[in-house]
Protein backbone atom coordinates (compact mmCIF):
# COMPACT_ATOMS: atom_id res chain seq x y z
CA UNK A 1 0.00 0.00 0.00
CA UNK A 2 2.82 2.51 0.70
CA UNK A 3 4.05 2.16 -2.90
CA UNK A 4 0.59 2.94 -4.25
CA UNK A 5 0.32 6.06 -2.07
CA UNK A 6 3.78 7.28 -3.02
CA UNK A 7 3.06 6.67 -6.72
CA UNK A 8 -0.20 8.61 -6.47
CA UNK A 9 1.53 11.45 -4.60
CA UNK A 10 4.29 11.59 -7.25
CA UNK A 11 1.68 11.81 -10.03
CA UNK A 12 -0.27 14.50 -8.20
CA UNK A 13 2.92 16.52 -7.60
CA UNK A 14 3.83 16.26 -11.29
CA UNK A 15 0.35 17.35 -12.33
CA UNK A 16 0.41 20.34 -9.97
CA UNK A 17 3.82 21.34 -11.36
CA UNK A 18 2.51 21.20 -14.95
CA UNK A 19 -0.62 23.20 -14.15
CA UNK A 20 1.44 25.80 -12.27
CA UNK A 21 3.80 26.18 -15.25
CA UNK A 22 0.88 26.57 -17.68
CA UNK A 23 -0.70 29.23 -15.46
CA UNK A 24 2.63 31.06 -15.18
CA UNK A 25 3.09 31.06 -18.97
CA UNK A 26 -0.48 32.28 -19.50
CA UNK A 27 0.05 35.11 -17.01
CA UNK A 28 3.29 36.15 -18.72
CA UNK A 29 1.63 36.07 -22.16
CA UNK A 30 -1.26 38.17 -20.86
CA UNK A 31 1.08 40.74 -19.33
CA UNK A 32 3.23 40.94 -22.46
CA UNK A 33 0.14 41.36 -24.60
CA UNK A 34 -1.24 44.07 -22.33
CA UNK A 35 2.08 45.91 -22.32
CA UNK A 36 2.50 45.56 -26.08
CA UNK A 37 5.62 43.42 -25.80
CA UNK A 38 6.47 40.22 -27.54
CA UNK A 39 5.72 39.25 -31.09
CA UNK A 40 2.50 38.75 -32.95
CA UNK A 41 1.74 35.04 -33.09
CA UNK A 42 -0.57 35.32 -36.08
CA UNK A 43 2.20 36.38 -38.40
CA UNK A 44 -0.24 36.66 -41.33
CA UNK A 45 0.03 40.00 -43.06
CA UNK A 46 2.71 41.17 -40.64
CA UNK A 47 1.16 44.59 -40.11
CA UNK A 48 3.05 46.51 -37.42
CA UNK A 49 1.19 47.74 -34.38
CA UNK A 50 -0.06 51.22 -35.12
CA UNK A 51 0.48 53.97 -32.62
CA UNK A 52 2.98 52.50 -30.19
CA UNK A 53 5.16 55.60 -30.61
CA UNK A 54 2.29 57.94 -29.70
CA UNK A 55 1.70 59.02 -26.15
CA UNK A 56 -1.31 57.84 -24.24
CA UNK A 57 -4.47 59.50 -25.52
CA UNK A 58 -2.77 60.90 -28.64
CA UNK A 59 -4.88 60.76 -31.77
CA UNK A 60 -3.94 58.72 -34.80
CA UNK A 61 -3.12 60.60 -37.96
CA UNK A 62 -5.42 60.41 -40.95
CA UNK A 63 -2.67 58.49 -42.77
CA UNK A 64 -2.57 55.86 -40.00
CA UNK A 65 -6.36 55.49 -40.06
CA UNK A 66 -6.43 55.26 -43.85
CA UNK A 67 -3.70 52.61 -43.83
CA UNK A 68 -5.64 50.59 -41.25
CA UNK A 69 -8.80 50.91 -43.36
CA UNK A 70 -6.97 49.83 -46.52
CA UNK A 71 -5.22 46.90 -44.82
CA UNK A 72 -8.44 45.75 -43.13
CA UNK A 73 -10.49 46.01 -46.31
CA UNK A 74 -7.84 44.17 -48.36
CA UNK A 75 -7.68 41.41 -45.74
CA UNK A 76 -11.48 41.04 -45.59
CA UNK A 77 -11.58 40.96 -49.39
CA UNK A 78 -9.25 37.95 -49.39
CA UNK A 79 -10.76 36.37 -46.24
CA UNK A 80 -14.49 37.17 -46.06
CA UNK A 81 -16.58 35.97 -43.13
CA UNK A 82 -13.97 36.17 -40.40
CA UNK A 83 -14.53 37.52 -36.87
CA UNK A 84 -12.52 40.39 -35.42
CA UNK A 85 -10.50 38.12 -33.10
CA UNK A 86 -9.38 36.04 -36.07
CA UNK A 87 -8.55 39.14 -38.11
CA UNK A 88 -6.58 40.69 -35.22
CA UNK A 89 -4.42 37.58 -34.93
CA UNK A 90 -3.56 37.76 -38.62
CA UNK A 91 -3.00 41.52 -38.81
CA UNK A 92 -1.36 41.97 -35.41
CA UNK A 93 -3.93 44.56 -34.33
CA UNK A 94 -6.43 44.90 -31.52
CA UNK A 95 -10.17 45.40 -31.65
CA UNK A 96 -9.62 48.89 -30.24
CA UNK A 97 -7.21 49.70 -33.11
CA UNK A 98 -9.80 48.71 -35.70
CA UNK A 99 -13.04 50.00 -34.17
CA UNK A 100 -12.98 53.44 -35.83
CA UNK A 101 -11.76 52.26 -39.27
CA UNK A 102 -14.44 49.55 -39.30
CA UNK A 103 -17.18 52.06 -38.42
CA UNK A 104 -16.02 54.33 -41.26
CA UNK A 105 -15.88 51.48 -43.78
CA UNK A 106 -19.37 50.30 -42.85
CA UNK A 107 -20.72 53.87 -43.05
CA UNK A 108 -19.35 54.42 -46.56
CA UNK A 109 -20.57 51.01 -47.80
CA UNK A 110 -17.13 49.48 -48.37
CA UNK A 111 -17.69 46.86 -45.67
CA UNK A 112 -20.64 44.76 -44.51
CA UNK A 113 -20.98 43.29 -41.03
CA UNK A 114 -23.25 40.37 -40.17
CA UNK A 115 -24.04 39.28 -36.63
CA UNK A 116 -23.77 41.00 -33.29
CA UNK A 117 -21.05 41.56 -30.73
CA UNK A 118 -18.35 38.88 -30.80
CA UNK A 119 -20.11 36.83 -33.48
CA UNK A 120 -19.91 39.67 -36.02
CA UNK A 121 -18.35 38.62 -39.31
CA UNK A 122 -17.07 41.00 -41.98
CA UNK A 123 -17.53 40.95 -45.74
CA UNK A 124 -16.62 43.33 -48.58
CA UNK A 125 -19.37 45.87 -49.22
CA UNK A 126 -21.08 46.76 -52.45
CA UNK A 127 -19.16 50.01 -52.78
CA UNK A 128 -15.46 49.89 -53.60
CA UNK A 129 -13.06 52.16 -51.68
CA UNK A 130 -12.43 55.54 -53.38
Amino acid sequence: MPNLQSDIQRLVDGFVTQVTELARRAAIDTLESALGRGTSRGGGAGMARIGRSRGRGAKRTSNELEKLQDDFLAFVGKNPGMRIEQINKQLGTTTKDLALPIRKLIADGSLKAKGKKRSTTYFPGSKGKN
